[in-house]
């Protein structure tokens, strides 16, 4: 099995591409070791000492470790924990109808922008971030303002603002006038 490895905008995060099927669908965001426990893969990659984050895409597993370890010193360990977890067989995640990470559901007087909304990122914004090794979904919408969670190497990324501001606060204001401003959220 040949994993490559991808840097990313993050320099604290990396991808990895084991060349198999990660989720399919849908992204899992495991912030810390507790919430790894769902997940097989998660749970080998966090006993690794340094890392602080995993985040599960369609084919791809983004690792964000400490500042206080180099990736020279864990890369070799975190590409031992995946290799062995696809020749396990193990699962990905335990719970195999868990939903993935999604947008958030919206009811109300605005469910068309949102709807908009959702559309856009899922076609102009989620694709182009995914390739960095993270995603964004709607979190919220509210008086003109778009709350968007960052999950992956998005999260805690030095140029997540600028992205946030300047690219997709823009794109959404560009298309719907209904939109004033892109704010981030914590999970």
């Amino acid at each position: 099995m040949f994993i490559q490895t991808e840097s990313t905008p993050n320099p604290a995060t990396l991808k990895f591409l084991p060349g198999e099927t990660v989720l399919g669908r849908g992204t899992a965001d495991l912030p810390d070791a507790e919430s790894a426990q769902k997940s097989p893969l998660g749970r080998r990659i966090f006993a690794v000492p340094g890392v602080t984050g995993v985040f599960l895409g369609s084919d791809f597993v983004t690792v964000t470790k400490g500042a206080d370890v180099e990736w020279d010193h864990i890369k070799p360990a975190i590409l031992g924990a995946v290799m062995d977890h696809f020749q396990s067989g193990d699962p990905v995640m335990l719970d195999a109808g868990a939903a993935p990470s999604a947008h958030a559901a919206h009811d109300g007087e605005d469910a068309a922008i949102v709807e908009q909304i959702k559309e856009l990122l899922d076609t102009r914004v989620r694709p182009a971030v995914a390739q960095d090794g993270g995603d964004i979904t709607f979190h919220g919408f509210d008086r003109g303002v778009v709350y968007l969670h960052m999950q992956g190497a998005c999260a805690g990324c030095p140029s997540s603002t600028l992205t946030l501001k300047m690219g997709i606060e823009n794109l959404l204001r560009h298309y719907i006038p209904e939109v004033t401003e892109v704010r981030p959220v914590a999970a």
